[in-house]
């Protein structure tokens, strides 16, 4: 089965832990007022629709214009759906329910678990699960088309690779927990900021590993400390990766300030590993960035020239 690419890099997972904390979004006039924005071949895209799109990228980490992403995302998904739908190849509820299901238990999540931080980040499961329903769709489309390489099975990835002469690769290894200053939005000024950055600076100078995180926080006042588990070096998020690649194992990164306050990541442990799922990192954080099949990208490009699409 083909996956979509954010269940493809287990990074979400590390999103999600980073976005557990993050305070409700209250919830924007398009909410309140849903406008028709743009029309895909009588399919309508709403502000709402819009505005949990741009949640969703933002939970991503997602940089550059996100409105722009946002519509562009749900153009192409409109085209995919309706194409799969077209060919019979649309995934069923009960399909999709099942891969929530399945995707909050790999991230350690229960379903209700997961419904709350998309809650929280103003995405809403409706709407994930509708990107959810896309890329399995999209993915039976492509099978239909040849498929490609990102339906591979992680042993067929390993395979590949060594047919082509390349010796399996290896990766870092890395263990983290992320320590949060929590500075709440109604509170948010230069100088709150500028208060909490210096108490995460100092209490970084005072970590010993991450052993004893927990006595060396105490009683600090609205500090989050969450254990973020094991986190290969391709699934780190691109705002946080150079900063861990940097930091020596027992250390902290530099802090950042985030939404959420003032953030750093321990590095309590970084080992080279050389396995199948290592190579399935590797192999896939370097090709999968070429996207689908070029029938595939030829076949979307093929629906968006006979689209009828409108900009409200």
């Amino acid at each position: 089965m083909h996956l979509p690419a954010i269940f493809r890099f287990p990074s979400f997972l590390l999103m999600v832990a980073l976005a557990f904390s993050v305070t409700p979004v209250a919830a924007p006039s398009a909410f309140a007022a849903s406008e028709i924005k743009i029309v895909v071949n009588n399919q309508a895209i709403t502000s709402v629709d819009i505005a949990r799109r741009v949640a969703f990228l933002r939970l991503q980490r997602a940089g550059g214009n996100l409105g722009e992403k946002a519509r562009d995302q749900l153009v192409e998904e409109a085209l995919k759906g309706q194409e799969a739908a077209r060919i019979r190849a649309l995934a069923s509820d009960a399909e999709v329910d099942a891969s929530f299901e399945r995707f909050a238990k790999s991230n350690n999540l229960s379903a209700s678990q997961l419904t709350q931080v998309l809650n929280q980040a103003g995405v809403t499961p409706k709407h994930f699960k509708r990107y959810i329903q896309v890329q399995m769709s999209w993915g039976r489309v492509v099978q239909a088309l040849g498929g490609g390489g990102s339906g591979m099975s992680t042993q067929d990835l390993v395979s590949k690779m060594l047919e082509r002469g390349s010796d399996k690769p290896s990766t870092t290894e890395y263990i983290l927990q992320q320590v949060i200053f929590v500075v709440p939005a109604n509170k948010r000024s230069n100088a709150t900021i500028n208060a909490r950055k210096r108490e995460a600076d100092q209490l970084r100078g005072r970590y010993q590993g991450c052993d004893n995180a927990a006595s060396v926080i105490g009683d600090l006042r609205d500090v989050t400390l969450r254990q973020l588990g094991r986190i290969m070096q391709p699934q780190l998020p691109p705002d946080w990766k150079p900063l861990i690649e940097k930091t020596k194992e027992g250390s902290a990164t530099p802090t950042r300030i985030t939404d959420r306050g003032v953030e750093f990541i321990v590095i309590c442990s970084a080992k080279t590993v050389s396995d199948d799922k290592a190579a399935e990192m590797v192999f896939r954080s370097e090709n999968d960035e070429a996207g689908e099949s070029e029938a595939a990208k030829k076949h979307l490009a093929e629906l968006r020239k006979r689209a009828v699409i409108a900009n409200k």
